[in-house]
């Protein structure tokens, strides 16, 4: 078993992974984590928590992140953890389920709700279950009141316990509920805060898609001209969110349209 880490070297290989993964480097990332995700229930939870989201982003990884929750949840220790890791495995079922891969929409709601039962309302944890509570209401029950609560819930806990991340996307989410119902500058002002904390959280692999949710919101010529930049960094990235070149290029099918 490796020696305990200091606070120093937790520091670093912290520092270490959000480099990798904010510029997609999801697989580098959970590699550093793997030496310690074998005895280390934070590790083994953190590591599957960034397969998961390499399978959001790019579509692919299922069977690693299966593999890597499985092992966080044998590891899961108290409520928080197996609570955590219940939050994983109902993200990673949404996301199967959103992306078309497979529907696991009944697996995501019992994991959510699993979750919530073992995460206490102050948990660390509880800000991003309700965000994910968030999505599964807005993007799978077509709730957007059900959604507009559970994001709001989840914007004061990420608040309350200083989670610039998540505000980044409760923001976003909050304020594509507004541009559907016509609240304009309620949506440009969310969407703006959303880019504002990315760009400066050095999140480049979310910038791209932050930048075309604002560019549904802003008048020409200043919509063409960030769905041109989102354009730009989906290339630098490769390719990666792999579902945004379709957002892309049917608004500018629209436009063309309507033009």
């Amino acid at each position: 078993m490796p020696a305990a880490r200091t606070a120093g070297q937790e520091d670093a290989l912290a520092r270490a992974v959000w480099r990798l993964r904010s510029r997609g480097c999801w697989e580098d990332a959970a590699a550093l984590l793997e030496p310690h995700a074998s005895h280390h229930a934070p590790s083994a939870l953190r590591r599957a928590a960034l397969l998961a989201e390499r399978c959001m982003f790019t579509g692919a990884g299922w069977a690693d992140a299966e593999d890597a929750l499985r092992s966080a949840e044998a590891l899961a220790g108290d409520d928080d953890e197996r609570g955590a890791a219940a939050c994983e495995r109902g993200h990673l079922a949404y996301a199967s389920t959103v992306l078309g891969v497979r529907d696991r929409a009944d697996e995501a709601r019992a994991a959510l709700g699993r979750a919530a039962a073992l995460l206490a309302p102050t948990a660390p944890g509880r800000p991003l279950l309700d965000f994910r509570r968030g999505l599964m209401a807005e993007h799978l029950a077509d709730s957007p009141d059900s959604a507009r609560a559970a994001y709001r819930r989840a914007h004061a806990g990420a608040t309350a316990h200083d989670d610039a991340l998540l505000l980044s996307s409760t923001w976003r989410h909050l304020a594509g509920l507004a541009l559907r119902d016509g609240e304009l500058a309620e949506a440009r002002h969310g969407f703006a805060e959303s880019l504002r904390i990315r760009e400066e959280l050095g999140f480049l692999v979310g910038t791209a898609p932050a930048l075309a949710a604002l560019a549904d919101a802003v008048p020409e010529p200043d919509a063409q001209r960030l769905r041109d930049e989102a354009a730009r960094l989906l290339r630098l990235m490769g390719g990666v969110p792999t579902w945004l070149a379709g957002h892309l290029s049917t608004q500018t099918e629209t436009e063309t349209e309507t033009g």
